[in-house]
């Protein structure tokens, strides 16, 4: 694959993530919280952690949360969120999985990750990690889960007919394309320092506007403004009007899965 860097793949996205991505079920910080007796003591690193979608309400129930990303304009949303929350107790870094040794982030009860594990070296990562974690400690992945795992909405067809005649039928990924990783996260976890995994779902249904459906597309790298360039006017104005014909009423349903792969040492 074409070498690519995060600047690249997410810069372009960092508003609309902050402002379209739903984020996940409230249920996951519950089961975190009772699972792991979170009480406002402890230490946790949210890797890859974007505009801080896991950071956030974590914070709420930890004593602090260091939130890494390779990509500054993420963090300053994040920031910005934070801020705004009254939230002042996460520790925002720029890094990634590959700089973890510089990070000096010392020993912590939780990592979290969202849909940035799929981006590294997994096998490496959960090796590291195992000289940050404490003893009883966890590795969490959360997600939409796997791909095909839930029906989607048709009216994603509908957009991916659009992005593919702009973009073409791959998801790109900066200069190459992206593919999601053959092995589920399951298998790379069981051979792993983590390998007793326990997994939960919630399932819910979200309704979404035409301007947040829309937005929510440039969130996405291999769809965000930055890939589109100069087609960006031209793309949205396709898909409104594709959209409108789809959904007259302006509203479009999705059942959105929260998965959470909880991994311990045995």
């Amino acid at each position: 694959m074409t070498a690519y860097t995060p600047d690249e793949l997410f810069a372009s996205t960092a508003p609309y993530y902050a402002k379209y991505r739903p984020g996940y079920d409230p249920k996951l910080y519950d089961l975190l919280r009772e699972w792991f007796g979170l009480d406002g003591t402890q230490h946790v690193l949210d890797l890859g952690t974007g505009t801080g979608v896991l950071a956030l309400p974590l914070a709420r129930l930890v004593g602090e949360v260091i939130a890494v990303d390779p990509e500054p304009g993420m963090l300053a949303e994040g920031r910005k969120l934070a801020d705004e929350a009254g939230i002042a107790n996460i520790d925002w870094r720029q890094g990634d999985s590959t700089t973890l040794h510089n990070l000096d982030i010392g020993q912590v009860l939780l990592t979290v990750m969202g849909a940035a594990f799929h981006w590294t070296d997994r096998d490496q990562l959960l090796k590291d990690l195992d000289h940050l974690i404490t003893p009883g400690g966890a590795v969490v992945l959360a997600s939409g889960g796997a791909p095909g795992d839930v029906e989607p909405a048709p009216w994603l067809e509908v957009i991916a007919e659009v992005r593919t005649r702009y973009l073409g039928p791959e998801r790109r990924a900066g200069s190459s394309t992206y593919s999601h990783p053959k092995e589920r996260h399951q298998d790379v976890v069981a051979r792993s320092p983590f390998s007793s995994i326990e997994t939960a779902r919630w399932d819910r249904i979200l309704s979404r506007s035409l301007d947040e459906v829309v937005g929510l597309q440039f969130s996405y790298s291999y769809s965000s403004a930055a890939q589109l360039g100069p087609d960006k006017d031209a793309f949205e104005r396709d898909l409104r009007r594709v959209l409108t014909a789809f959904s007259p009423s302006g509203q479009f349903e999705e059942l959105v899965r929260t998965e959470a792969i909880i991994a311990t040492r045995p």
